[in-house]
């Protein structure tokens, strides 16, 4: 097996497409106008980051004490569709980094199958991930549960957890990742590094740039 990774497992919103900052400012404006609730983008980033439109929709319900407005699920996906399609960029080195790396990889977002298609479609990521792009709305089970990174560890033909890697940039992201029991790496580029840390991130690191030496000086395991 030697010391190298047998698969780099990407989240998409944040890690490899610059999104979470267009759409949250987006949302809070959306929920504003439509539910009557403030969250500074800070609070956004708490809140909703890596979370899937239906955990965010759960999350609405439990503050406002009722199901939200029926239009504000259309208005989620349409109003953040629209601005994405006109600003959204590949992160800063990630081109680079997908160059380089030698090792198979994958996407397995709490994106859509649909948004996914329409960001990595735009910066042109997508050709890295011909047949390897995965949603949570695949499995039963959303992050922070582990299901999504099993499954497309599986379908990628990998059997051991420990051999895969996954990048993420969110909390419930690392959770879900480390749960099953996979080596994980923080990309804290937005999110705070004490919070991947303090979510099992085996390493967390803040330059796209710096991605592929740390592969190639990690081991699976290691810490």
């Amino acid at each position: 097996m030697g010391d190298r990774f047998d698969l780099v497992i990407f989240d998409c919103d944040g890690v490899l497409v610059d999104s979470e900052r267009v759409a949250n400012e987006v949302f809070a404006g959306v929920l504003e106008e439509v539910c009557g609730l403030q969250f500074t983008l800070e609070d956004m980033f708490d809140t909703f980051v890596g979370h899937s439109r239906d955990q965010c929709l759960q999350k609405i319900e439990a503050l406002i004490g009722e199901p939200p407005p029926p239009e504000l699920d259309q208005r989620y996906q349409q109003d953040i569709n629209r601005a994405l399609a006109e600003s959204v960029a590949a992160i800063d080195g990630i081109e680079t980094v997908l160059e380089q790396l030698a090792l198979p990889c994958c996407v397995a977002s709490s994106g859509s199958h649909e948004k996914m298609q329409m960001t990595l479609g735009k910066t042109d990521l997508i050709r890295f991930f011909p047949g390897k792009i995965f949603s949570t709305s695949d499995v039963e089970r959303g992050k922070p549960h582990p299901d999504i990174y099993l499954h497309a560890a599986r379908t990628m033909g990998i059997d051991d957890p420990e051999r895969c890697l996954v990048i993420e940039d969110s909390p419930i992201g690392v959770t879900g990742a480390v749960a099953a029991g996979m080596n994980v790496f923080g990309f804290a580029e937005l999110m705070p590094a004490p919070r991947l840390h303090a979510s099992g991130a085996h390493l967390v690191f803040e330059r796209m740039h710096d991605l592929p030496d740390l592969i190639a000086t990690h081991s699976p395991g290691s810490e």
